[in-house]
């Protein structure tokens, strides 16, 4: 069934929020209620948010284990800083190629509130300041506007949570519709791995040419779609090459029947990444 991802800087109180979920949900549904989060998985912040890839493996596991937990009966929430926009649209493919809703839950603080929490936690329990100040630095506030952000529920420190509403939100809406980005289907073609690179190489190539004769508010056309790049800063090549790695990555594990749409998801995903 639904799920409920909480977002926050770290020491922003989302913990205590998502006890406060589950202990709702299990007095007023008959549903059993799953608290994913860093410390249900043995995470150890400091040595994880110290490194790139530990952290990106780290997220990882997190979204394997609410894959295995989401199904048509019970709530999954996801209590982890869900900090990077990427991530979240990540988690938003996710429940779409599912079929069930999802909400989003954002314990509002300031830095100084967070660091000052921080410092009242058992030692072992605590960031390092540095890492505590890189986080808060790195973090990309969610934005009702954006689909996978919404519905967004901000939540300040006395704020008592709305349990209807989010209630609501997560049982009285139906569930995002599928497309073709996050159906899973069975491969149809042989060359389906060697399309998919020559076409998304194809998409980048345009799109760095494109650039060269453009200025910020322009819609790059990109040939062989439907789909436009909506220019408004130069694109980085680096940037480009791994939003490109991570679309593979996923194509590969979702894959679908018609190549040919192939290069309309791969601009629908740049947009989506790069804004």
């Amino acid at each position: 069934m639904p799920l409920i991802v909480m977002c926050g800087y770290p020491c922003s109180g989302k913990t205590q929020r998502a006890e406060e979920l589950k202990k709702y949900f299990e007095q007023e549904t008959d549903r059993k209620v799953h608290v994913i989060g860093d410390g249900a998985l043995g995470i150890e912040r400091n040595t994880v948010y110290a490194d790139s890839q530990k952290e990106k493996n780290a997220r990882a596991a997190l979204k394997a284990a609410v894959e295995r937990k989401v199904n048509k009966d019970d709530i999954v929430i996801l209590d982890s800083l869900n900090y990077i926009k990427g991530y979240r649209y990540e988690l938003y493919c996710l429940i779409k190629h599912t079929q069930t809703p999802h909400c989003l839950v954002y314990c509002l603080t300031s830095a100084e509130v967070s660091s000052t929490w921080n410092t009242s936690r058992d030692a072992t329990e605590r960031y390092t300041q540095e890492i505590l100040d890189a986080l808060v630095l790195r973090f990309e506030a969610p934005d009702s506007r954006n689909r996978w952000d919404s519905p967004l529920f901000t939540i300040l420190t006395d704020d008592t949570l709305p349990f209807e509403a989010i209630s609501d939100a997560i049982f009285k809406r139906k569930a995002p519709p599928p497309n073709q980005s996050t159906q899973s289907q069975p491969l149809s073609s042989s060359n389906f791995l060697h399309e998919l690179d020559k076409i998304t190489q194809d998409v980048l190539m345009a799109i760095l040419n494109a650039q060269k004769t453009s200025v910020p508010g322009d819609l790059i056309s990109v040939p062989g779609t439907t789909e436009k790049i909506s220019f408004f800063m130069s694109f980085n090549m680096a940037e480009l090459r791994k939003l490109r790695r991570q679309f593979i990555s996923y194509t590969k594990m979702h894959p679908t029947e018609n190549i040919g749409h192939i290069s309309n998801m791969f601009v629908q995903y740049l947009n989506k990444s790069l804004h």
